[in-house]
């Protein structure tokens, strides 16, 4: 082990994980293998889908939504998820703003977590410009940390819906070995299930023109990860410790 291999996650203390993106499946391209990991040591996963993916397939919206959240139903049950939550917000045009934060708060006062696993809010990713879905469901995540735990930020729900403050611990983003502070050694079980996952989305990624198979690019993935952490197979993450006191260089 050298000087520069990232430190894996403290998932030792982890109790309960809610993961909170946009659509069904992006939690299946890589990050899913992480959580195969943590449902096996006995960590509680659920699953937040700010949309149904209605508009991801030709097909009608409502016959794709049907598809897309029973093909998520599967790829829950590969990894050994069983609370998986999704929400009515439009596919392709979910906006940033109160509504959004809202429902997010709601479920993070209601799942209890101490750690929230959210998405990048930055328009440019590794790839290319990132999907404004995406942008969105990252920013209202991290925003409704903070809300969550001040009882006079949608009072509402703790006044008429019986649901208390709560503060997260750590909050976490999917990342790459450039940007990441921690990850999960995924070698093995873990990265096969979490391969499984995306297969289980077949109707969509065969909609998708020249898609690649899962077996055919998660593990490359993973084994660049791997690297990082000196260990075969890996997912890396930005961890943001919330309790910790601030620095200053």
């Amino acid at each position: 082990m050298t000087a520069m291999t990232l430190p894996a996650l403290p998932e030792e203390s982890f109790q309960r994980v809610l993961c909170v993106v946009a659509h069904p499946d992006d939690m299946e391209y890589g990050t899913s293998a992480a959580v195969a990991r943590w449902t096996a040591r006995g960590i509680e996963v659920g699953y937040l889908l700010l949309t149904r993916g209605e508009a991801g397939m030709p097909n009608h919206p409502d016959e794709t939504a049907r598809i897309r959240v029973a093909e998520q139903r599967a790829a829950c049950a590969a990894v050994g998820v069983e609370h998986l939550t999704v929400l009515d917000h439009p596919d392709g045009v979910l906006v940033y703003g109160l509504d959004l934060r809202r429902d997010i708060c709601r479920e993070i006062r209601r799942f209890k977590p101490d750690v929230v696993l959210g998405g990048g809010y930055d328009i440019e990713a590794p790839w290319g410009f990132d999907q404004a879905d995406h942008r969105a469901a990252g920013l209202a995540t991290l925003d409704a940390l903070r809300d969550a735990g001040n009882r006079w930020v949608f009072p509402e729900q703790i006044d008429d819906e019986g649901l208390e403050p709560h503060s997260a611990r750590w909050y976490l983003v999917p990342g790459i070995p450039a940007g990441a502070t921690h990850g999960v050694d995924v070698t093995g079980e873990p990265l096969r299930r979490g391969i499984a996952s995306l297969e289980a989305h077949a109707e969509y990624l065969a909609a998708l023109p020249d898609h690649p198979a899962p077996a055919d690019f998660i593990p490359t993935f993973a084994a660049m990860s791997g690297k990082a952490m000196g260990v075969e197979h890996a997912v890396l993450f930005r961890a943001h410790d919330l309790q910790a006191p601030p620095e200053f260089d």
